[in-house]
């Protein structure tokens, strides 16, 4: 039998990878703003880069959910209307 082309993963798993990305921004923010001294522009770009993508991908579970909730939302209108 063929594998499915879909992949698949688990909210629980999605959220929690998500989390560890933002610890890791989150230190990545305390290093540079511990040592502002030593801080270079490469480090702020880096920085801003990496934030800029936990943005995205929180911004993408945002819409996953709401897209999700206006699924469950629209099938209990469609019973109710049965």
């Amino acid at each position: 039998m063929a594998s499915s082309p879909w992949a698949s993963i688990s909210f629980a798993t999605l959220i929690s990878k998500y989390q560890k990305l933002q610890s890791a921004v989150v230190s990545m923010v305390r290093s540079v703003a511990s040592s502002m001294s030593s801080a270079t522009p490469g480090k702020f770009l880096l920085l801003q880069f990496a934030m800029s993508q936990v943005t995205q991908i929180g911004e993408s579970v945002s819409n996953l959910l709401a897209q999700v909730n206006s699924v469950i939302s629209n099938a209990i209108k469609n019973q109710r209307t049965q």
